[in-house]
């Protein structure tokens, strides 16, 4: 069970507080870049653009990472009808962590690094106190050659840290995101269940 939504929040509150002070002196407020914190699957030359806010400690996520997100692949992104782009919305502390291992990772083990994090979701979430579960989610990610040296060091990586909250300030704003998964199908958000049947009706309407 995570315990630690509040001080995620309180986080959150302060670096939204701070983004919106420094926007008050600047005329492109809507512009956040936030490119360089996706993670991205097909071409980029797809026409249906599909972006996937999540978080690495919802079970819902990890429902989605393996059930939807493979049957899309195959059918679609395989085929350069879509572009899968996944985006960082952590719901917690331990997300919050979990996102920033993956930015500090070389692009090639980016896929990999999802797919072990959410396959171990509850194994290393696990834990009464933050320390816990980053000594367990130490384990899970030492076989894609993140030392406990490198994993400490990447948490404190104050430029890795802004992207995923602007990211998600901005995200927040621009497509009222309060829950995850959430689909934005070029740039429409989805609106009921999030599986597949749901998102290939949306799509065949766009091709």
């Amino acid at each position: 069970m995570i315990k630690f939504n509040s001080n995620f929040k309180l986080i959150f509150l302060l670096k939204f507080i701070i983004i919106l002070l420094f926007f008050s002196f600047k005329s492109y407020a809507g512009n956040v870049d936030t490119e360089k914190n996706e993670v991205v699957l097909g071409s980029s030359n797809a026409p249906v653009k599909i972006k996937i806010f999540s978080s690495f400690t919802c079970p819902h996520c990890a429902d989605f990472h393996f059930n939807v997100i493979p049957k899309l692949k195959k059918e679609y992104a395989d085929n350069n009808i879509i572009q899968l782009i996944f985006i960082d919305f952590p719901l917690d502390q331990a997300a919050f962590n979990a996102s920033k291992l993956l930015h500090c990772l070389d692009k090639k083990k980016q896929i990999s690094f999802m797919d072990s994090v959410y396959k171990n979701q509850n194994k290393w979430t696990s834990g009464s106190a933050i320390e816990d579960i980053n000594n367990n989610l130490k384990k899970i990610v030492k076989n894609l050659g993140i030392t406990p040296e490198y994993f400490d060091k990447c948490l404190i990586n104050e430029e890795i840290s802004d992207k995923i909250l602007e990211g998600r300030i901005n995200a927040h704003k621009k497509y009222s995101i309060n829950s995850t998964p959430t689909v934005v199908i070029n740039e429409k958000k989805l609106e009921g269940s999030a599986n597949f049947e749901n998102i290939k009706k949306k799509i065949e309407k766009l091709i």
